[in-house]
């Protein structure tokens, strides 16, 4: 693929919060050009959990930018280190995770991110292949790399042993490991989030002591928000829009966010070039595109990515049917229950709500309807009959009391 070598580096800037030696990008992608000689661009995931949200594919999404220019992405499952658990940002001890979660996560990894990256130009491995080679002297010798003062220097790690919180050996392992694994495959650039930097940057240092011969460059992508607009992307936090969601509720999700973190989303998220989302914004602030319209594209692109374009124009049809019309969604969960049924535990049964205590919030607010008309009695009791729940815009269900 023939480009411009500034229009490749203003989009691999793009959205970015910080890049350590770009001039060791730029003459790897100046090498490509001219030599067609490839580069290698590792990034790190621990399979903590099995499935990943929009959060995760910002990192996706440069890499397969950089696939575009040249590059073989080495895609890290860190089967080894997710056993011990990433200490960044945690203020205490994180538990340990058995072989089977972590493998079982893996395979669920590898699943999805080709939603994103392209396969053929994609190393997919396992950092145990290389730790579990190094053996107790090669840990050993690992170890003398590092001193405790700089490993203290981290700004988790000093919280902790100022307040007096257990910090265990194993998590100063963690970013000794994570720097091996760019000895080993001799990295050119690694990708991380911006509170990996003490991570990344070991990657370097260790390039550096065991004579690798290049010191990798390294590129930090910001934290996405979540749909909130203010914390991170979590689950923890229900503010997320995850990989494997529903066409529909990815759709919807979307279209919840505000319109000033759309904007965030297209530049992070969007496979659209900077020119195409300015002129997206150009005619939204004429007054030329309404910003729903622009939110619509945005959403259609996302879940087409990761199902497909049918799926994308149907969720479309559906939002707009239900949300412009008023009317019931096509697809509903199911349920049966015995009468009478309190309101508040109906709708927890039928996995609409977490709580009776939240349902009983939510009546009270005014978001809980039956049959699209507001429940105000909270403690209505459903006797015999066939009804449709609803709270909020997203969330749905129909019942059959018996």
């Amino acid at each position: 693929m023939l480009f411009k070598l500034e229009d490749a580096l203003n989009e691999i800037r793009r959205g970015t919060a910080e890049i350590i030696d770009e001039k060791r990008i730029e003459k790897l992608l100046t090498a490509y050009l001219k030599e067609g000689k490839t580069y290698t661009v590792k990034a790190g995931f621990d399979p903590t959990a099995p499935d990943l949200h929009l959060g995760h594919t910002v990192l996706l999404q440069k890499m397969a930018l950089f696939q575009k220019y040249g590059a073989t992405v080495q895609f890290i499952i860190g089967d080894f280190t997710g056993m011990i658990g990433d200490p960044t940002g945690k203020s205490e001890t994180r538990k340990k995770l058995d072989k089977e979660t972590v493998l079982a996560n893996a395979q669920s990894y590898k699943e999805q991110v080709f939603k994103v990256l392209d396969p053929e130009k994609t190393e997919v491995l396992f950092n145990s292949e290389w730790i579990d080679k190094l053996g107790a002297s090669g840990l050993v010798e690992l170890t003398t790399t590092f001193t405790v003062a700089r490993m203290l220097e981290r700004e988790d790690f000093e919280k902790r042993y100022k307040s007096n919180t257990p910090i265990a050996i194993s998590e100063f392992l963690y970013p000794l490991l994570q720097g091996y694994d760019s000895v080993v495959l001799k990295s050119d650039i690694e990708l991380g989030g911006t509170d990996q930097k003490f991570n990344l940057l070991m990657g370097r240092t260790l390039q550096r002591t065991y004579n690798v011969g290049k010191e990798q460059a390294i590129l930090m992508m910001p934290l996405l928000e979540g749909l909130d607009g203010v914390n991170k992307m979590s689950k923890s936090l229900n503010n997320y829009i995850g990989v494997t969601d529903e066409a529909n509720t990815m759709f919807a999700k979307i279209l919840s966010a505000s319109d000033d973190l759309m904007w965030r989303y297209y530049e992070l998220l969007s496979d659209k070039t900077l020119s195409e989302i300015e002129g997206l914004k150009a005619s939204v602030l004429a007054g030329e595109l309404h910003p729903k319209v622009a939110k619509e594209l945005l959403a259609s692109e996302i879940v087409e990515r990761f199902h497909d374009k049918d799926s994308a124009v149907n969720a479309c049809e559906e939002f707009n049917k239900v949300h412009k019309q008023n009317l019931l969604p096509t697809d509903m969960d199911e349920f049966e229950f015995e009468a009478p049924i309190w309101i508040a535990k109906a709708l927890v049964d039928a996995k609409l709500e977490s709580s009776t205590s939240q349902s009983r919030r939510d009546i009270k607010q005014g978001a809980v309807k039956i049959d699209q008309v507001k429940v105000e009695d909270e403690q209505l009791q459903l006797q015999s009959g066939e009804y449709v729940l609803q709270v909020g815009k997203r969330k749905f269900a129909k019942v059959k009391v018996l």
